[in-house]
């Protein structure tokens, strides 16, 4: 064992131990450990930016649980994952290219040049995001990760796409989808989730004239104002009752139909008195006819049969508008569904940019267009109001932009088929924390059928081979049954787009098939990740070992999506679930609890962190800053506050070794060689680190990160650094080979080689460096991790070592009060309480109790106490009036104990004025020469008379405090003896002075070397060392 040297530096430590593994090849070893097989499933990243402080809590959770695994006997799978396809890299990347919309990838960039630019950014990324993850001290396999762009991969995924369509589980259908205009793809329903913005957006009240009714009309109300072209139909519920309106808008007589119980409220709002002529049910509009408002701008209108009519729906409510829904098929999903009950048309006149394809506003984007139709109401005479509202609306979870409704053909996974089975297998499936659970479920539960097509590029194609001849639909599973179906002998190297596209099958009619030009939804990628990345179905032998995976971790937008996404495409191949266990995650967000973003300039990158306090303290703050399930609020004063706890340790630890080495003290020294010799306090150390491992091993399994780090933290600020090295110091400084400096060196080294197991998952570099000193070990990482020896506990005397400790504290509390400074000695402490067990841990460790409240006696005894009554001038002013001052002068007479005792009971009458516990406070006064504080174990006394024996004693601490502070500013060994020189008025015990100073000589005149003048209580006192 060698002395800790210097202070703690994390960089320069962790620099170290980074050379010691690569020379040693720890990581190698480590990886190759053997153990019961254990599957984690690394949920992908997208590779498309740099690693920010929630990717590296997310990887830091993870390797902490893979390292911890390790060292309780498992091997864990330590494949890491990464996602490289999809919007997130083609937004990317079109950018990079300046690309401004997505024609210019077929037109000026080419499909081929795209996919390869596509490629080579998400490699690179991915190598970038490697190094980063690396540098957090992250272990996993990197040179074996699984990659959703390899071949394999995709040809799985291929082959779970099949599995759907032979279980009647894939179908193509129109439906109005989430489109995202820039992006110009659809998107799935649990992409939008959690991608809602509070936007501004017009809300608009608009009346469509009755047919062949001159002055009647239905009122409607949309905040989507460009979607009023595709208007086809009014909905109202056939259960609601509807009223006839009189109404005098802008001078004119009018009849309004709504919902009766809507009109007050719409109608007030808008200062127009009205009078109900006519009441009906919703039924009773079925069928009634209006006038388009856009009939001559919109030209397809006038094609239409069965349109323009009020129709029956269900999902009509009165939260909002007039209980007259406006209904357009193309473009919102409820409009959609009611409207083929109805086989009106889904109208949706747009390109895929979100831009009107005929009428007035061809050419126009959407939203361009709103003001524009807005002033066209107007004009008509059909606006009845128009005000700008704040509401959620959803936003594409990549590029930003706001997305559409939009009707379109796409295909789809019915989920909707098998969702009772998803919530049933389900059931499997341990969640962290259990309540998350239910939250699934309630995702579930509401999902509708997968949207699985995207119309890009850079994904994995899908599978589906159309007959230009019969439409007959093929979906292949295989690069096999690629090849054995293809029209033409064919090579294929890569799966991806362009390739993939000029392959064509020979269909059983004689026609040629084409490949559908669409790729997958990104999700699936990721969803397929518990069997693609362990290369099933071509390869069975690690999914019949290993699956489902045994534990999945990520932040808690992924419950409803990619823990979502797997369990749905798992049901759909396999009809299980593919994981055991599944813990979510909190955010990392700024001190403000606002989220981090590069543009709001409220980001801290990871690098930052560590650059300033290591790695280490990092990994730490992270898993102790919140419960594992909650958002972190990053706060720069927590992570000193792991910092400094971090330096506490490395204090303890030094100062342990340091004088370890000296004395040549044995690390493999056992229990039973000092057992004898132990003192309380060294078994009470002993009780409370294997309490702290048994106790912290309980929740582990449970990877309530919080309750691991907060008792460690807890443990090495307050038990082992403010309490047990204040009380073991003295020991290890005797001379000579002493048993009960042995037994303190136990202790210490016990302790530190428990923490450095402990603690080796969470803080790996710094535990690393204590146990290969210590232990004499090759590494922490290939060590097991520390079982508790449970004879060694005892409950009791942690509790009355508490006690012990409140009364210490209390004590201190007690001398502030009084002004009396801790080196002071005081004659007397004196405690007044009955309590049994304080009486019992008075008496077990009166020692220290003594030693720690620089006292000569303590002692356990009733006190009596004086009630100096206070009146309360603010209640006895407006109570008493005119007789307040005549109450305060009564109430000065009055023994305030007899006062206070009734005042308990109830009122206490003077002179027929009745007294309540609010006219009086009361202030309680210790006896003569005594000073007090009320606590939990009751009332701590300290006597404050100091005689000239205490007075000499006091002193002497004071000068050993100022010769041990010189002797630290000449950077002097612990072991260097020096001679002392010193001048002053008072007396001192001498004799204690060498022996704490390791003074030689002491003498008092003038002398020689490192001189200092100091002040102490008023008194001057110079000071001379000679090293």
């Amino acid at each position: 064992m060698k002395p800790a040297e210097g202070e703690y530096e994390p960089l320069k430590l962790e620099k170290k131990i980074d050379e010691y593994w690569k020379e040693s090849k720890i990581f190698e070893k480590y990886l190759k450990k053997d153990g019961k097989k254990w599957y984690w499933l690394d949920g992908p990243p997208f590779t498309s930016g740099e690693v920010h402080i929630g990717t590296a809590l997310n990887k830091v959770i993870k390797d902490t649980v893979l390292r911890y695994m390790t060292m309780r006997g498992y091997a864990p799978r330590r494949q890491p994952g990464w996602d490289m396809h999809g919007l997130p890299i083609e937004v990317r990347v079109e950018s990079e290219l300046k690309i401004k919309n997505k024609k210019d990838i077929e037109n000026k960039i080419g499909v081929d040049i795209f996919i390869d630019k596509c490629k080579e950014f998400s490699i690179k990324n991915m190598q970038r995001m490697q190094e980063q993850f690396i540098n957090l001290g992250v272990w996993l396999d990197w040179d074996n990760p699984y990659m959703t762009i390899n071949k394999e991969y995709m040809e799985a995924e291929w082959w779970s796409f099949k599995r759907a369509w032979e279980k009647d589980l894939l179908a193509k259908d129109l439906r109005v989808i989430h489109w995202c205009p820039r992006c110009e793809t659809a998107l799935a329903e649990h992409e939008i989730r959690g991608e809602y913005r509070m936007v501004k957006d017009p809300s608009v009240f608009v009346k469509f004239k009755l047919k062949n009714k001159e002055n009647e009309y239905i009122l409607i109300w949309t905040t989507t104002p460009w979607t009023l072209p595709a208007n086809i139909a009014v909905c109202v519920h056939p259960d609601f009752m509807y009223a006839k309106l009189k109404v005098n808008f802008k001078g004119k007589e009018e009849y309004w139909i709504m919902a009766k119980n809507m009109a007050n409220i719409v109608l007030s709002s808008f200062d127009i008195k009205f009078k109900i002529v006519e009441e009906f049910t919703g039924k009773d509009l079925e069928g009634v006819k209006y006038e388009h408002p856009f009939l001559d701008e919109m030209p397809s209108q006038k094609t239409f049969k069965n349109a323009h009519t009020v129709i029956l729906g269900d999902h009509v409510t009165l939260e909002e508008g007039t209980g007259c829904v406006h209904t357009a098929p193309g473009h919102g999903e409820e409009d959609f569904e009611v409207g083929k009950l109805y086989n009106l048309p889904a109208y949706s006149p747009l390109d895929s940019k979100g831009r009107f394809t005929e009428g007035k506003w061809k050419g126009m984007f959407v939203k361009d267009t709103d003001p524009l139709i807005i002033e066209d109401l107007k004009k008509k005479g059909l606006l009845i109001k128009f005000v700008e509202i704040e509401h959620k609306y959803p936003f594409c979870w990549r590029c930003g932009s706001p997305l559409i409704f939009l009707a379109t053909k796409q295909w789809f996974l019915r989920v909707s088929k098998i969702k009772d089975e998803i919530i049933r297998e389900n059931e499997k499936v341990e969640w962290i924390p259990d309540w998350a659970a239910k939250r699934y479920v309630n995702g579930v539960e509401n999902v509708g059928d997968w949207c699985v097509s995207r119309q890009r590029y850079w994904g994995v194609p899908l599978p589906v081979w159309v007959c230009e001849k019969c439409e007959k639909k093929t979906v292949i599973g295989s690069i096999k049954e690629l090849k054995e179906k293809s029209v033409e002998k064919i090579e294929i190297n890569d799966l991806h787009r362009p390739s993939i596209d000029p392959i064509k099958l020979r269909c059983e009619c004689g026609g040629i098939m084409k490949r559908v030009d669409d790729v997958l939804d990104v999700w699936l990628d990721s969803g397929s990740a518990p069997w693609a990345s362990l290369g099933y179905p071509m390869k069975k032998e690690l999914f019949e070992k290993l699956f489902p995976a045994d534990f999945v971790v990520e932040g808690h937008d992924q419950i409803t999506k990619w823990f979502y996404s797997q369990q749905a495409a798992s049901v759909i191949t396999f009809d299980t679930v593919p994981y055991k266990k599944v813990q979510m995650h909190g955010f990392t967000l700024d001190e403000k609890g606002e989220a981090m973003h590069k543009t709001k300039g409220n980001a801290i990158p990871p690098e930052e962190i560590i650059k300033k306090y290591g790695r280490d303290t990092f990994r730490f703050y992270l898993l102790w800053a919140a419960a594992s399930w909650e958002d972190i609020r990053v706060s720069w004063e927590k992570i000193q506050s792991v910092d400094r706890m971090l330096k506490i340790l490395w204090n303890i630890y030094k100062f342990s070794t340091t004088y370890m080495s000296l004395d040549n003290f044995d690390p493999e020294t056992r229990y039973s060689d000092v057992e004898e010799y132990l003192r309380i306090e060294d078994k009470w150390m002993l009780s409370k680190i294997n309490s702290l491992t048994k106790d912290i091993s309980e929740v582990w399994d449970m990877f309530y990160f919080h309750k691991v780090t907060r008792p460690i933290y807890d443990f090495i600020v307050d038990d082992f650094s403010r309490w047990y090295i204040k009380l073991v110091r003295s020991r290890t400084w005797i001379e000579k080979d002493d048993p009960d400096k042995k037994a303190a060196y136990f202790v210490l080294c016990y302790v530190l080689k428990k923490l450095s197991r402990l603690m080796a998952p969470i803080t790996p570099y710094i535990s690393e460096h204590i146990f290969v000193n210590i232990e004499n070990g090759e590494s922490v990482h290939l060590a097991d991790y520390p079982g508790h020896d449970e004879s060694l506990i005892d409950l009791g005397l942690n509790e009355q070592m508490d006690i012990t400790r409140k009364i210490v504290e209390n004590v201190a509390f007690a001398r502030q009060k009084a002004g009396l400074k801790l080196r002071w000695p005081v004659s007397e402490i004196i405690i007044d309480s009955e309590d049994k067990k304080i009486r019992k841990a008075i008496e077990k460790f009166e020692n220290i109790l003594l030693e720690q409240t620089n006292s000569k006696k303590i002692v356990l005894k009733k006190m009596k106490l004086k009630y100096k009554l206070v009146p309360n001038y603010k209640n006895i002013g407006p109570k008493f009036k005119q007789n307040a001052e005549k109450v305060i002068k009564l109430l000065e007479k009055i023994d305030g104990k007899i006062l206070h005792d009734a005042l308990e009971k109830g009122e206490f009458k003077i002179d027929n004025f009745v007294i309540t516990k609010e006219d009086v406070d009361f202030e309680l006064l210790p006896p003569e020469n005594y000073d007090f504080v009320s606590s939990e174990i009751g009332n701590v006394f300290v006597n404050k008379k100091i005689d000239k024996e205490l007075k000499k004693e006091a002193y002497t601490r004071e000068v050993v405090r100022r010769i041990q502070q010189m002797r630290k500013e000449m950077d002097l060994n612990i072991e260097d003896y020096i001679k002392t020189s010193l001048k002053c008025s008072f007396d001192l015990d001498e004799d204690y002075i060498k022996i704490e100073t390791r003074s030689k000589v002491l003498e008092s005149k003038e002398g020689k070397g490192y001189h200092k003048k100091w002040k102490i209580d008023s008194e001057d006192v110079e000071i001379w060392i000679e090293a």
